[in-house]
């Protein structure tokens, strides 16, 4: 673990750690307060805020958790980036291969991927070979720097990785977590792949590598501007990153209700899996698989009452108040307060688009 440098920030942390079985966060965009009880973190992740000294920084390294033969997973706390996580709130996975590692995305600062590319090393004496980045949201891939430079890996990306790289959302990202963790945050770049899999909803990449098989997907922009899905086809394995959420809100607004739909129906109906691998929370056995039926349920309800309050002519600002209080179910499931009006609101527009004017 790191140490903070600044005493302002050790008191607030210590402040944090004594909140419990609450842990507090200031909401990612700087808007805002939540608590996110400290049971629906992953079990690692319960483990290491527990044992967190005043002043620490968690690591990849103290989340580490095999979860199936030959790949481990960096757990990372559910909660959206604040400074006390750090960026350090999606997971990353890494697969020993026998003639080489291939990593499933690079967490979300220079730092934390300098962290992830020792880490590995520590833990494996295969080379890193390859970087997947499931998709291009800053929690996943803004690590990806600390690859480029420590390593000799091909980057494997989405081809909307560019369109992101050159968009208002990314900037805006980059110059909220300088302003934030700035430590965290020097000598960042964005980081263009070697590779890009296309097109949307076509044929896997399948990439060999030692004893490992991978069939990377394109399933479009269902989440970020691009998402992939990978599969191992012999072990049934899928790695949906955040196509699937456990114990946390969806976010919606960078995506596509279709391509959403389009892109469960591949996992659900061509990809045989007896493992589901998740960007947030732990990998769950099946099927069933219950964080996918859980957030595919939210989306097409969310859908089908957009598209009824379009057909009704029910104003926007109406449905979306409508919509915050008809989830119940969901108001205690973590960032339900950041995202789920967001939600709402993008849905209700495509649905109006698709109504209205005939856009899919």
């Amino acid at each position: 673990m790191q140490i903070f440098k600044s005493t302002c920030q050790m008191l607030a942390l210590a402040c944090l750690l004594a909140a419990t079985p609450a842990f507090s966060a200031e909401g990612g965009g700087g808007k805002g307060h939540h608590d996110i009880p400290v049971d629906l973190q992953p079990a690692p992740v319960q483990e290491a805020l527990r044992g967190q000294q005043p002043g620490e920084v968690l690591s990849p390294a103290d989340t580490l958790t095999p979860v199936a033969e030959g790949i481990t997973a960096a757990y990372g706390v559910i909660g959206t980036i604040d400074a006390f996580n750090r960026g350090f709130n999606g997971n990353a996975y890494f697969v020993e291969t026998g003639a080489g590692v291939v990593v499933i995305d690079a967490l979300g600062s220079p730092r934390l991927g300098r962290e992830w590319v020792e880490t590995i090393r520590a833990n494996t004496d295969e080379p890193i070979r390859y970087l997947i980045l499931t998709h291009n949201h800053p929690d996943h891939s803004f690590g990806a720097i600390a690859f480029r430079r420590m390593t000799d890996a091909t980057v494997i990306a989405h081809p909307g990785t560019e369109r992101y790289l050159n968009s208002t959302p990314f900037e805006d990202s980059v110059a909220y977590r300088k302003e934030l963790i700035p430590e965290d945050f020097e000598g960042f770049e964005p980081v263009q792949p070697d590779k890009v899999v296309a097109p949307a909803f076509g044929e896997p990449m399948a990439l060999e590598v030692g004893e490992a098989t991978f069939h990377i997907y394109n399933v479009g922009g269902h989440h970020s501007f691009g998402d992939l899905v990978i599969h191992m086809p012999e072990d049934k394995i899928t790695f949906a990153s955040d196509l699937y959420f456990q114990n946390r809100m969806t976010y919606m607004a960078d995506g596509d209700v279709g391509d959403y739909f389009r892109a469960h129906e591949l996992v659900k109906n061509r990809l045989e899996t007896r493992l589901m691998i998740p960007g947030h929370g732990v990998v769950q056995e099946g099927p069933p698989f219950p964080m996918a039926e859980k957030t595919v349920s939210y989306v097409r309800r969310l859908r089908d009452m957009m598209t009824e309050a379009v057909n009704t002519m029910t104003p926007l600002s109406a449905a979306v108040d409508k919509a915050a209080e008809s989830f119940p179910e969901w108001e205690d499931t973590a960032l339900f307060g950041e995202n789920h009006r967001k939600n709402a609101n993008f849905v209700y527009t495509e649905m109006e688009q698709k109504v209205l004017f005939g856009e899919e």
